[in-house]
Order: C-alpha cells, then sequence, then structure tokens
C-alpha cells in the first residue's frame, strides 16, 4: 500500500496517521523516540507492510508486472493500489477524497517539526501537487510513477506500467476491491494489539 492507502487504514487518530505517513523513514527502534501514538502509526505501517507483502491477492496482482518491473513489481502494485482506493473513494469513505487530503496535509503540517528531514523535503512539493488527490485518475498515476522514477531506484518504465494496467484494468480492480475487504478487519484489530503493547511497554 502506497502513501493514501496507509493514511486511510490510519483511522481518526491524527497522531498515527503522522506516524504511519513517516514510519518509511524511521528505521529500526528509532520509534521508540516518538510520542505513544506516532509509535503506534509506524507500528501499524509495518504491519501493512507485512501483511500486504505476504497477501496472496497482491502477489497476483504483482504478477501481471513481474516481467517487465521484477523485485519493483511490488512497488508498482502499492502505487496502482492507490489509484483504485482514490477512484472508490465513495465505497471506503464518508469524506469526499478532496477533503481528506485537505485534513492530511494539515495533519502534516501541523506536526512537522516531528517529520523526518526526508520527509521535510518531499512534503510541500506532495502537498502543492496534491499528489494523493491525483492518483484517482490515470494521469495523476503516471505521474506520481514518474516522480518515483526521478527520486527512486524505480525503472523508467511507466509507460510500459500504464498499458499493463489498462491491459488487465478489471482484474487488479477486482483484487484490489478483495484485498481491501480483508485487509480492514485485519487492521482494526492489529490497531488494538499495537497499542495494548505500546500501554504495557510504558
Amino acid at each position: 500500500m502506497n502513501f493514501l492507502a496507509h493514511l486511510y487504514l490510519s483511522g481518526e487518530s491524527n497522531k498515527i496517521m503522522v506516524g504511519n505517513f513517516i514510519a518509511d523513514y524511521v528505521k529500526g527502534r528509532k520509534y521508540e523516540n516518538y510520542k505513544t501514538e506516532i509509535q503506534q502509526g509506524i507500528l501499524l505501517h509495518r504491519s501493512i507492510d507485512s501483511y500486504t507483502d505476504t497477501h496472496p491477492l497482491v502477489s497476483q496482482s504483482g504478477q501481471y508486472f513481474r516481467s517487465v518491473y521484477r523485485k519493483y513489481s511490488g512497488v508498482i502494485t502499492d502505487v496502482v493500489y492507490d489509484h483504485f482506493l482514490a477512484k472508490n473513494w465513495v465505497m471506503y469513505h464518508k469524506q469526499p477524497l478532496p477533503l481528506f487530503v485537505s485534513h492530511c496535509h494539515e495533519v502534516l503540517i501541523k506536526n512537522y517539526l516531528v517529520l523526518p528531514n526526508q520527509v521535510k523535503l518531499f512534503l510541500p512539493f506532495l502537498i502543492k501537487s496534491r499528489r494523493l488527490e491525483t492518483y484517482a485518475d490515470i494521469e495523476g498515476l503516471r505521474t506520481a510513477l514518474n516522480i518515483m522514477v526521478r527520486y527512486t531506484s524505480l525503472p523508467d518504465k511507466t509507460d510500459l506500467a500504464i498499458d499493463i494496467l489498462l491491459d488487465n484494468y478489471e482484474a487488479i480492480e477486482t483484487e484490489f476491491h478483495a484485498f481491501m475487504r480483508e485487509i480492514i478487519p485485519f487492521i482494526e484489530n492489529d490497531k488494538k494489539i499495537e497499542l495494548k503493547y505500546l500501554v504495557e511497554k510504558t
């Protein structure tokens, strides 16, 4: 799952949202440097990634991209799943996507001082472009992938990725919805477990 899905799965807590958003930039036990709810968000992010990376439906979606992207097929699948979440947002959240994205921006700005430096660097561009919102469109997805090509080790094969997606669109969308029906209850239970662990630890 990519940025939008992680933020969505954070639930109502702003601090959990912050932790979930920054988790990729907080390595090992450094999460312990943050307050409890942000810690919970970081651990939640790791749990989401672990569940997603080992789920057969996600693996099936990744197969479409594997011949082109090989070890990066999971990265493409994460972003494609964000596309389907944005496109079908009304099925999953009562708040319109533009309002949800604006709320996320506001939360992250209010917590700017605790963000890792790498997040501080890209956050203004993510906000200005409203990238999370643009995932809903194919061209927005294309732009997001091209940004990843420029700033990460993702291979420059965006046009191929889009072609593969369009050729298998209904199948991947079906897999996405089936996956969401499984990850949502899993995460709700996992939040309770992580909070119990953190409370007991303190």
